[in-house]
C-alpha cells in the first residue's frame, strides 16, 4: 500500500501517468485528492480523483474533476496477504465524454489496467 499511496512516484511506475499531484490529505498523511496527467495513447486527459482508505488493505477512488475525455474514473485497489506475498485486486471503471468504438474503449482499458498491475508489481519488486 505505500507504494501505491506515493502519488508523486506514479510517473516513475504508472507509465501512462505523466503528472500526479496531492492537493489535500486526510489525518494519516494519506492522499484524499489527487491531480493527475494522463496519457494512454488514444485516452489523453487532465482530472481530479478523490480517494478513501480502509487503512492498508484497500483504496477506492472516484473522479471528483473531470478532464476533457473523460466524464467517470472510478476504481479501487484490494490487497491480501496469501502468506507467501500479497495478492492485489484491481478494479476500474472508465466513462467517457467522446464517442468511441466499445473495441478501441476495452483496449484503452485493459493496457490502463496491465500497465498499473505490471508496473505496481515492479516497483514493489524493486523496493
Amino acid at each position: 500500500m505505500a507504494v501505491i499511496a506515493d502519488f508523486p512516484a506514479y510517473p516513475e511506475w504508472a507509465g501512462q501517468v505523466k503528472k500526479a499531484e496531492i492537493l489535500e490529505s486526510d489525518a494519516d498523511g494519506r492522499a484524499t485528492r489527487v491531480r493527475f496527467v494522463l496519457d494512454a495513447g488514444v485516452i489523453s486527459d487532465e482530472y481530479v480523483l478523490g480517494y478513501d482508505w480502509d487503512g492498508d488493505t484497500a483504496v477506492s477512488w472516484s473522479m471528483v474533476d473531470a478532464g476533457k475525455m473523460l466524464s467517470a474514473l472510478n476504481g479501487s485497489y484490494r490487497l491480501a496477504d496469501t502468506g507467501g506475498g500479497t495478492e492485489v485486486t484491481y478494479d476500474l471503471a472508465v466513462d467517457l465524454k467522446v464517442p468511441m468504438i466499445g473495441m478501441i474503449r476495452r483496449k484503452a482499458e485493459k493496457v490502463i489496467v496491465d500497465t498499473a498491475l505490471k508496473g505496481l508489481k515492479r516497483r514493489v519488486e524493486s523496493r
